[in-house]
C-alpha cells in the first residue's frame, strides 16, 4: 500500500521531525493537537490540524478513542505515534488497525510482548540474550524473597515501565518496603499498572543501546549508542557509536540485538537497550523500545539513514532495501537534550514562555526543536525544548564542536539544562569517554566551565 495521508499522534519536536520526512516523501499530514499546542510550530507547518482536547495529556494525546476517531474523520490511511504517549500502546495500535488504518510501528503482538518487561525478559532469554539476575514478585513477601536471592543493591522496576518511571534503587533490606511503595505508586500513576519486578543493580553500569530495523522477515542493526549520562534514570546526553568499547564487545551487543529482532520478527525501527558492566564489558538485556527513540538523530548522523523514512516504508509493506553491509557508520555524533529544567534545583521543571531562542548553526550541527522566539513550554508534558546534535570525523572533533555550539546557544525566559551540558563537556571523564551511569552524581553541580 501507499501512505497518502498521515495522522501524527504526537507533539513537539518529534511531531516536527515526522512532518519533515512526510513532506519529503510527498505524504499529506494531519496533526492532532491539544489546546495547549494549537499555536505551536508543528501546528503551523502541518497540512491540517485537529483539536484533540484540553492540555492534560489524559484528555488529549492519551485518549485512544478520540485520537483514532480524529484520524479516521480526516481521511488518514496511517497513524505515526512518535515516541512517548501511545507509541507503544498495543490497544492503540489495535484500534488504529480496526479503524482500517496502518499503525506506523511494530505488530500488536510485538507491542504486547515488549510492553511487559517480564515478558520481554522471557523473549530475550528465548533468543539467547543474557539478562540480569532477578524476576517477578507479586506480593511484598515475594519481593523480599526475590531481593534476598538477587542481593543488594538492586532495582525495583515497573513491569509496564519506561522513561525511568516506577524505578527505585534499594541498597539495603530496611529500605525495601518504602521503595516498593513508591515504585508501585509511581507505576500506577504513570502506566495504570502497579506491578514491579526485581533486578540486580550493577554499580558501574553503562547504558548502551543498538538501533535496529526490521521488516518482519529480515532485521539489521545501525550500530550502538551510549546513553549513560542520566538523571533519575532519564537520559540527558547520547552519542554514537558508544565510545571506549572494545570492538569485540560492540559486535557482540549488535549481534544480540539483531538476534532478538529476528526472533520476534520485528517490524519497523526499534532500540534494544543493554546494561554493560564498565569493568569487564559483560552485558545484559534491559528492554526493547518498539518505537523511534528521542536520540535517533545521532544514529542518522553517523549512518546517513533517515529512520522515520524507514519506518514509513516498512509500514507501507516494503522490504528493507538496506543490507547490513550497506550500513557503514562514519565519524562520531553527540546529542544533548535541552530541557526546560533547573539543574541546580534538582531538575525542577520550568514551564513558561521562551522570550528568545538562538540556536547554533554551521557544519556538522543539527537542531531538532519546535521552539522559537515566543514559544511556549506547557506544564502538561515532558520539558524537552529541543535537541542539539553535532557530528565530527572523530569523537574529539564532535566534543569540541558541541562545546562551541553550546557557547552559541541562548534560550532566554526560563532555566534550561544548557549550563549543565557545558559542565559535562568540560569534565575530563567525559572527554576521555566511556563514563557510567553514576557520572552525574560526581559532577560539580555549581561549577563552571573555564
Amino acid at each position: 500500500m501507499t501512505i497518502k495521508r498521515l495522522f501524527i499522534a504526537n507533539r513537539g519536536e518529534i511531531a516536527l521531525r515526522v512532518l519533515r520526512t512526510a513532506h519529503k516523501m510527498g505524504i499529506e499530514t494531519v496533526l492532532g493537537v491539544s489546546e495547549a499546542d494549537s499555536a505551536s510550530l508543528p501546528a503551523q507547518l502541518a497540512g491540517a490540524t485537529v483539536l484533540l482536547g484540553p492540555g492534560p495529556s489524559a484528555q488529549s494525546y492519551l485518549a485512544i478513542e478520540t485520537v483514532v476517531a480524529a484520524a479516521k474523520a480526516q481521511g488518514c490511511d496511517a497513524v505515526h505515534p512518535g515516541y512517548g504517549f501511545l507509541s507503544e500502546n498495543a490497544a492503540f495500535a489495535r484500534s488504529v488497525a480496526q479503524a482500517g488504518m496502518v499503525f506506523v510501528g511494530p505488530a500488536v503482538e510485538t507491542l504486547e510482548g515488549m510492553g511487559d518487561k517480564l515478558a520481554a525478559r522471557a523473549l530475550a532469554l528465548a533468543a539467547g540474550l543474557p539478562v540480569l539476575p532477578g524476576g517477578d514478585a507479586e506480593t511484598a513477601q515475594d519481593v523480599a524473597a526475590r531481593a534476598a536471592q538477587t542481593g543488594y543493591p538492586l532495582l525495583l522496576k515497573a513491569v509496564a515501565g519506561g522513561g525511568g518511571k516506577g524505578m527505585r534503587r534499594v541498597d539495603a533490606p530496611d529500605q525495601l518496603d518504602a521503595a516498593l511503595a513508591m515504585a508501585r505508586a509511581e507505576a500506577q500513576a504513570s502506566f495504570g499498572n502497579p506491578a514491579v519486578y526485581v533486578e540486580r543493580f550493577v554499580a558501574r553500569g553503562r547504558h548502551v543501546e543498538v538501533q535496529i530495523l526490521g521488516d518482519g522477515t529480515n532485521a539489521i542493526h545501525l550500530g550502538t549508542r551510549d546513553c549513560s549520562i542520566q538523571r533519575r534514570f532519564q537520559k540527558l546526553v547520547e552519542e554514537a557509536p558508544a565510545p571506549a568499547m572494545p570492538e569485540e564487545a560492540r559486535a557482540a551487543i549488535e549481534q544480540a540485538a539483531v538476534r532478538l529482532a529476528r526472533h520476534i520478527a520485528y517490524r519497523g525501527a526499534g532500540t534494544a537497550e543493554f546494561l554493560v558492566d564498565a569493568d569487564d564489558f559483560s552485558f545484559y538485556f534491559l528492554e526493547l523500545n518498539a518505537r523511534i527513540q528521542v536520540e535517533h538523530p545521532v544514529t542518522e548522523a553517523i549512518t546517513g539513514v533517515d529512520l522515520v523514512e524507514q519506518q514509513l516504508l516498512v509500514a507501507m509493506g516494503h522490504r528493507l532495501t538496506l543490507t547490513q553491509a550497506m550500513v557503514r557508520p562514519h565519524g562520531h555524533a553527540i546529542e544533548v537534550r535541552i530541557n526546560a529544567e533547573d539543574p541546580d534545583a534538582d531538575f525542577r521543571p520550568s514551564p513558561g514562555t521562551v522570550r528568545r531562542a538562538a540556536w547554533p548553526a554551521g557544519p556538522g550541527i543539527r537542531v531538532d526543536s519546535h521552539i522559537a522566539n515566543g514559544g511556549e513550554v506547557p506544564p502538561f508534558y515532558d520539558s524537552l525544548v529541543g535537541k542539539l546534535i553535532v557530528h565530527g570525523a572523530t569523537r574529539a572533533e564532535a566534543v569540541a564542536r558541541m562545546d562551541a555550539a553550546l557557547r552559541h546557544l541562548a534560550i532566554e525566559g526560563l532555566p534550561t539544562t544548557t549550563p549543565l551540558h557545558r559542565r559535562i563537556l568540560a569534565d575530563p571523564r567525559f572527554v576521555a569517554g566511556g563514563v557510567d551511569t553514576g557520572f552525574l552524581a560526581g559532577l560539580n553541580p555549581t561549577g563552571s566551565n573555564p
